[in-house]
């Protein structure tokens, strides 16, 4: 017995702290370090990342941003072949519904609205894929600051991809489903505003963090790993060939396993 009290004093009890020392540490230190960057907008950080319907109930994530003047993005966008939703609208609602039904385009088709900080998007685009509007890309902004830190309005933004028509698991309405990877509408549409030589710098901001078992406004899952990527707009919407190459923020660690967990959901469901 007094063996045993002379291993716990001088090995167990010093083990035991060491561990605690050592979990305290990872947990309280080095992993909020690791999904921690640098912030840009410091104005964002206290706004919601979610947008809602017009229920109430959680709806597409913000995932990206425009930091330019509003007539130099309505630009941008057409130069990189987006075009604006059309208005919602009866005629426009049939003219969607009829697209659908037999298969015919519609470029422009409206896009339900969505709220943030209290009001519908102030703009809608969208890229078609495929014949009809069940499938397309499509983004929602609202103009989140007037001036941001370089003085220019910042626009956030929820880019997601609509992959079929169907009815809302919560409501009965019908609504278009999106596809869970939301980071990969991200990025495709920061390539396209790039590719048309609008975009200066693309940097991140915090947005809802790294989700993966999310649900928006129809109860469709998504995941995402929580940034939202800002494209700093060319002012006055110059050509394509006068563009030079932007900078990107490169892939860090954090992103680099979330891809890796994010893979594995999609294995696994």
């Amino acid at each position: 017995m007094r063996r045993f009290s002379i291993f716990v004093r001088r090995f167990f009890l010093p083990a035991v702290v060491v561990l605690a020392a050592l979990y305290g540490l990872a947990a309280y230190l080095l992993a909020p370090t690791f999904w921690r960057h640098y912030e840009r907008q410091r104005a964002l950080a206290d706004k919601a990342m979610v947008t809602t319907t017009s229920l109430g109930i959680p709806g597409d994530p913000l995932n990206v941003g425009i930091e330019g003047a509003r007539d130099d993005l309505i630009c941008a966008f057409a130069q990189a072949g987006w075009q604006p939703a059309d208005p919602v609208t009866l005629a426009s609602s049939l003219k969607i519904a009829s697209s659908v039904m037999l298969r015919r385009p519609y470029h422009a088709a409206p896009v339900s609205n969505l709220f943030w900080d209290g009001r519908k998007e102030d703009l809608a685009f969208e890229k078609p894929s495929g014949v009809s509007p069940s499938h397309r890309n499509h983004v929602r902004f609202w103009l989140a600051l007037a001036r941001g830190d370089s003085g220019a309005p910042v626009y956030l933004g929820a880019a997601t991809f609509d992959r079929s028509v169907g009815l809302s698991e919560y409501t009965g309405q019908i609504t278009h489903h999106i596809a869970a990877d939301v980071d990969a509408e991200r990025d495709l549409l920061m390539s396209d505003l790039t590719s048309a030589g609008e975009v200066v710098e693309i940097y991140e901001v915090s947005g809802v963090g790294p989700t993966l078992f999310a649900r928006n406004g129809g109860g469709d899952p998504y995941f995402t790993d929580g940034e939202i990527k800002i494209a700093r707009l060319r002012p006055g919407c110059e050509p394509h060939e006068a563009a030079a190459a932007p900078s990107a923020p490169q892939p860090t660690l954090k992103d680099r396993a979330f891809r890796c967990l994010a893979a594995v959901w999609q294995w696994v469901s």
